[in-house]
């Protein structure tokens, strides 16, 4: 009898680890996310999207063995973004989405040891967000949307659509040092290409009307919108004030172009959020940022509105048209 009840409990002892591990293994994780636009954004509700489903096709199903916190609508406001990068610290993630600039610096106050994963950050390494691409070194890693010579190619853009642009206004946040880097990328190329650049410093809709309304005075002006919270944001906005005052314009987005902008050039940024998504699966299985080198986007896409070229007197020429990843018509 007594034998028996040994082998018993020996049995048992044994199962522990295994039942320890089976309840590790389903031990529900929390992934935060923060963004800079409101919650009802259809782009951003497009991108957040694509990254749900590769972090369910990866094998984590929300509600399950997954919780995703989400903080919206930030932009500009830098005391709200410090409250939801506290916000979600304090909720003790396993990792943390974070969209744009602002956002990964007010989570890098908040924590030094929450595993980051971040998108649409132009320049990473002078953010000081990561000692390199390749070896980030703490706890942030991510995607990066553009180089400063990106800006460049908007330019030339706006140029061989319009060849009668002289003048462009240069819509960016004066307060985000991508605004100033990606300017600083223009002036580089406008005198090659004959055309004055303006910066047109914005922070609410009120500026962005008067600067547009006290710039556009002629026929060789045009614009350039560069990326951000605020001018995400605001594209219903841009796109009308572009309309009404005959700007042909470049946008770093396809949807502005889809909400009625003339042109855009920049990367899949619904790829980069399913993207991140494997690198938050990578971290809740137990790889660390400071590991995963920072990628750059590994496609740009060119989308033109032909609707809109008609209605600003365009004619679209078709060694353009040829290059265009995608025509709205």
């Amino acid at each position: 009898m007594m034998r028996r009840e040994f082998i018993t409990l020996l049995g048992g002892a044994a199962a522990w680890p295994l039942a320890a591990r089976g309840q590790q293994r389903e031990r529900v994780r929390r992934v935060g996310a923060i963004t800079g636009v409101i919650e009802s954004d259809t782009a951003y509700q497009a991108r957040f999207s694509a990254f749900r489903r590769e972090l369910q096709r990866l094998g984590w199903t929300e509600g399950h063995n997954v919780l995703i916190d989400q903080r919206f609508g930030s932009a500009g406001d830098v005391d709200v973004v410090r409250k939801h990068a506290r916000d979600l610290v304090a909720l003790g993630p396993d990792v943390i989405v974070a969209g744009g600039s602002p956002n990964v610096g007010a989570l890098k106050q908040a924590s030094r040891t929450v595993p980051i994963v971040f998108v649409g950050v132009v320049d990473p390494v002078g953010a000081g967000f990561v000692a390199n691409l390749a070896r980030p070194g703490a706890n942030i890693t991510g995607f990066t949307s553009f180089e400063y010579g990106m800006a460049a190619k908007w330019l030339e853009l706006l140029k061989e659509i319009d060849p009668r642009v002289r003048r462009a206004a240069v819509l960016r946040d004066p307060t985000s040092p991508a605004g100033i880097g990606l300017l600083a990328g223009m002036q580089g190329a406008a005198s090659s290409l004959r055309v004055e650049v303006t910066p047109l410093d914005a922070r609410d809709a009120t500026e962005i009307e008067r600067g547009l309304a006290a710039f556009a005075h002629g026929s060789d002006c045009g614009l350039i919108v560069t990326l951000g919270a605020f001018n995400i944001s605001q594209r219903a906005l841009i796109n009308t004030l572009a309309a009404s005052h005959r700007l042909p314009a470049v946008y770093p987005y396809r949807y502005f172009v889809s909400s009625g902008g003339l042109m855009s050039y920049g990367p899949d940024n619904v790829d980069e959020y399913r993207r991140a998504a494997g690198y938050v699966d990578r971290i809740l299985k137990g790889e660390k940022p400071a590991d995963l080198p920072v990628q750059a986007p590994t496609k740009y896409e060119l989308v033109i509105n032909l609707k809109t070229a008609k209605a600003l007197g365009l004619t679209v020429p078709d060694t353009l048209l040829a290059r265009a990843d995608e025509v709205i018509e």
